[in-house]
């Protein structure tokens, strides 16, 4: 299991209706496409006349656009009565164009794509469908993080903030070991069958790999004598398998100095936007010391969680987090 996926996860009871964007063909950075490609939305809020209160939030590895509703609203972490907000399904996540619901490319015939490809298909969704030209700001936690990077790097012109919460512009070595190992999980199961299975591979597995990298505190606290769940194997069992292996992938491709010549000092210097950087020290899923060292190339603001919740901090903290950012978009 993704332990981003541990992030936010809640009711979605009464989510604002989902939309989709058919973009036609979608380019990949391989020179490949993703065909009738789509993206999931949804939005909250109402948009100012002059479009200039909108705030895009990608989704997390694994995550889903209705899963965000209990941190919108009034006064809540995405404050809805001052912002049009804009939440974006990434692509494979099972909602947006992905292996498990792609007529032309099923499975694993869905082409390999990164983060870089997320944010050019996203580009074009809120260029084409919503026309806007610029936003206030593009946050998003954990893969949404990366997106966040990658926005600010990509189209530095297009919003005025960047608040990036528990990501990082390029995953350090103990992140690319944890992703790998999850593919390899599920690629090994002999269910997995080249991606052609029946019934989701290797669950168990990734669930137990999930939560090893969540710090021991917080396992302790949530599963006495190591027994795991049902709500979180279920919750695992969720996430289509070719889906989790299309996004883990694009995390472990992740850099945002590709287009810099692989130079991070160059890539920060193409950052235009005010940025918040916000990690969790105990983080064990995404490292943030990557994070912490693009925020230094940026004169960044940062925010450092020190939380047993570990990846999950921001959600364990999010009077704190909501309180930062609030200030932080009104600067």
């Amino acid at each position: 299991m993704a332990a981003a996926a541990l992030v936010i996860c809640a009711s979605t009871v009464g989510a604002q209706e989902l939309k989709f964007a058919n973009l036609g063909e979608c380019p990949l950075e391989n020179g490949g496409a993703i065909l009738d490609c789509r993206l999931g939305y949804r939005t909250f809020g109402t948009l100012a006349q002059d479009k200039s209160n909108v705030i895009l939030f990608p989704t997390w590895a694994s995550g889903r656009s209705e899963q965000i509703l209990p941190y919108v609203g009034p006064g809540k972490f995405l404050d809805s009565s001052k912002y049009f907000i804009v939440v974006i399904d990434a692509l494979s996540n099972g909602v947006s164009s992905s292996p498990s619901n792609s007529p032309q490319q099923p499975r694993m015939q869905f082409p390999r794509i990164t983060i870089h490809d997320m944010v050019v298909a996203e580009h074009l969704f809120v260029t084409r469908e919503l026309r806007l030209s610029h936003v206030i700001a593009v946050m998003g936690q954990s893969m949404g993080g990366m997106q966040t990077f990658e926005w600010m790097v990509a189209y530095p012109d297009f919003m005025d903030k960047a608040i990036p919460i528990v990501g990082s512009p390029k995953l350090a070595s103990y992140d690319l070991i944890f992703w790998q190992t999850e593919i390899d999980a599920i690629k090994t199961d002999p269910a997995w069958m080249q991606g052609n299975y029946v019934k989701n591979p290797a669950v168990l597995a990734e669930t137990r790999i999930g939560l090893l990298t969540m710090t021991p505190e917080w396992v302790d606290a949530q599963f006495p004598q190591g027994k795991i769940t049902q709500a979180i194997l279920d919750y695992t069992a969720a996430m289509d398998a070719n889906d989790h292996i299309r996004q883990a992938e694009a995390m472990m491709a992740m850099d945002v100095s590709k287009s810099a010549n692989g130079s991070m000092e160059e890539a920060a210097k193409r950052v235009k936007a005010k940025v918040l950087v916000i990690v969790s020290k105990q983080d064990r899923t995404v490292t943030p010391q990557p994070a912490l060292d693009f925020a230094k190339l940026l004169n960044a603001q940062t925010l450092e969680l020190d939380s047993p919740c570990g990846h999950a901090a921001p959600a364990c903290e999010m009077q704190k987090v909501s309180a930062v950012v609030a200030e932080f978009l009104q600067k």
